[in-house]
């Protein structure tokens, strides 16, 4: 019988060790969902603030305006975050009073994009993390997930301080 204590050992160590790795396999593909979904959601508010700038524009008679946030509309992936930074800095070179209802959906649309864009981010932070550490590269845990990227663009917060008019 004193013999059979190191079997229980053996077998309890590897029930934990597998426990352990099967854990860190789903946080890897929890956490890749995560991204993805972010993306998405990233994707989405980057297309609504496009779209409102557009009726901005329209609505101004902003040529510059109107041909960024159609080219930001159309961008391709790889053209994307370019086109993304080009709309920002209309939108920055552009007087935006949140009275006006066109310039109001605009600010909103940017700060609800600056939230995606910091979700965005932590979450790819967080994933590059996770896919640098010693057992997940050993057992290849992420092997079926695609490298994920940061969005990088300009910070999308935009000055909506009305004009002070000395009188």
């Amino acid at each position: 019988m004193p013999g059979m204590w190191w079997v229980v050992g053996v077998v309890a160590a590897v029930v934990l060790a597998t426990a352990y790795l099967t854990w860190i396999a789903a946080r890897v593909d929890r956490l890749h969902v995560r991204v993805e979904s972010a993306a998405r959601a990233l994707d989405a508010h980057l297309l609504r603030r496009a779209a409102a700038a557009a009726v901005l524009a329209e609505e101004r008679y902003a040529v510059e305006l109107y041909a960024a946030s159609r080219i930001a509309l159309d961008a391709e992936v790889d053209e994307r975050e370019a086109a993304e930074n080009d709309l920002t800095r209309q939108l920055r070179s552009s007087p935006l009073d949140p009275e006006e209802p066109a310039a109001a959906a605009v600010i909103g649309a940017s700060r609800r994009l600056v939230l995606a864009r910091q979700v965005h981010t932590d979450l790819v932070r967080d994933a590059l993390f996770l896919r640098r550490r010693p057992l997940v590269r050993l057992f290849r845990m992420s092997r079926k997930h695609e490298r994920p990227r940061y969005f990088d663009i300009d910070d999308p917060t935009l000055n909506t301080r009305p004009e002070l008019s000395v009188g």
